[in-house]
């Protein structure tokens, strides 16, 4: 506790990635006050053409109640 996913477009590079993680867990640690060693961090590379239906209909449409910050783009629009 806590496991977080990110879900992105692939390009970023495993150094960009790790700097990413690195980031996210002092976050997690400082504001959810857990020890690091609680923390994953894991990343699915998600390609564009799958966006909308993989992310986008089931992560931010389908589970809006567990959604606290909602993206500025609808691509179904």
């Amino acid at each position: 506790m806590p496991h977080v996913i990110i879900k992105l477009y692939p390009g970023r590079s495993d150094e960009q990635k790790a700097q990413l993680a690195d980031e996210i867990v002092k976050d997690v640690v400082a504001i959810a006050k857990c020890d690091e060693k609680s923390v994953s961090v894991a990343f699915e590379e998600i390609e564009k053409e799958d966006w909308a239906e993989t992310v986008y209909k089931k992560d931010i449409l389908n589970k809006k109640d567990c959604l606290y910050k909602e993206p500025g783009y609808n691509p179904f629009e």
